[in-house]
């Protein structure tokens, strides 16, 4: 069996690692794999953390996904020989007023009524656990499970991996995909060579929509989402790990890295396809940021940088087969993609083996936005 994967983000590239490691042969299509979302996230590994009313699928898919994440890793590293800085050292997520205080408090009992790990925290026992933060702050939850990893070091861990299993990476886009009496068997490129295959899986994130001879019911229904993240560089880690902060009703992530890399995100901008880095952006994060951990104005500007999410009508991936037989779409992972690299490389593969989606992504079919 071939299978050719349109998009070489972590989503692309996971998929292509776990079907090659089936015996599937593989060849990924993408003109700059990694260079996308996946280059820009932080990395946060959050189902708890982050959990919404509304959502409980997208949480179960999260949390199981996210307690995949060891054995994933220690696979990946072994196979790829690098590191990929994963962490399961728990997020602290804090509240800076009596009114962001409130809101952790009504998360807290919805985390409760779900039965989920999480530890409330006073202001004392918040800045005990990590004492560059601010004294005003005053109070939070502590997600035992969470944790983060570092998707640059993810990216390069898996694209040694599908060269090391034998994959192909064809640098350039896929502009159309082919199809014979109504089945998907491979795709045109941008440059007018073509790549044939039993199947074809499409996982080029806010794009996946652009991809000409999709007939209308099996167009994913994504969208993109800007998002600003600003990177700066220490010494040494200012914080021991990922916290998650609601300022005054607006909410930043930090995500330390062991290297004294600190990532800050992320804006969420309806903005269409426009990647333009603004002061303004800039502005509210290190606002935030500041207001949070007062030390982080002591590091160097190390990057800022603006990526697109694929966001779904419901913010949910769109995983498995498609109206167009020989068509998967593996997709519209939102602000998820790199928490759901596990369980989507795992599920997609399943698909491309078997035709049968397992039961953890069934949910999140494209046959759900038809009607």
């Amino acid at each position: 069996m071939h299978v050719v994967i349109v998009g070489g983000g972590v989503i692309g590239l996971g998929i292509a690692w776990r079907s090659l490691s089936r015996g599937i042969e593989v060849t990924v299509v993408d003109p700059e794999p990694a260079s996308k979302a996946s280059r820009v996230a932080a990395g946060m590994l959050t189902p708890v953390t982050e959990a919404n009313y509304g959502e409980d699928a997208l949480l179960r898919l999260g949390i199981e996904s996210r307690d995949r994440y060891p054995s994933f890793v220690a696979e990946l590293e072994e196979v790829s020989g690098r590191d990929t800085a994963y962490r399961r050292d728990g997020v602290l997520q804090v509240a800076l007023d009596s009114d962001d205080l409130a809101v952790l408090d009504e998360l807290r009992r919805f985390q409760e009524s779900l039965g989920l790990a999480a530890e409330a925290l006073t202001g004392r026992e918040c800045r005990r656990r990590e004492p560059m933060l601010a004294p005003s702050a005053r109070g939070g939850l502590f997600a035992p499970d969470d944790g983060s990893v570092d998707p640059r070091r993810l990216s390069a861990a898996l694209l040694a991996a599908v060269d090391r299993l034998g994959g192909t990476l064809v640098r350039d886009r896929a502009a159309e995909v082919l199809t014979d009496r109504d089945r998907a068997v491979g795709v045109r490129l941008a440059g007018g060579d073509t790549v044939h295959a039993d199947q074809v899986v499409l996982a080029a994130g806010p794009w996946s929509h652009e991809l000409k001879g999709l007939p209308p019911d099996a167009v994913p229904p994504v969208r993109p989402v800007k998002g600003q993240v600003v990177r700066l560089r220490g010494p040494f880690p200012l914080l021991g790990s990922t916290v998650r902060g609601l300022v005054r009703g607006s909410s930043v992530y930090l995500v330390p890295r062991a290297d004294g890399e600190l990532v800050i995100g992320a804006t969420q901008e309806e903005m269409g396809y426009d990647t333009t880095v603004t002061a303004g952006g800039v502005w509210e994060l290190l606002r935030d940021a500041h207001e949070l951990v007062p030390g982080v104005t002591e590091l160097a500007f190390a990057e800022v940088t603006a990526g697109l999410r694929p966001g779904s009508p419901d913010n949910a991936p769109v995983l498995g087969p498609s109206a167009l037989p020989g068509l998967l779409l593996a997709t519209g992972h939102y602000r998820n993609g790199i928490l759901l690299t596990p369980v989507t490389a795992d599920a997609m593969a399943d698909v491309i083996a078997t035709g049968e989606p397992p039961e953890v992504i069934r949910p999140f079919a494209p046959g759900r936005f038809r009607d």
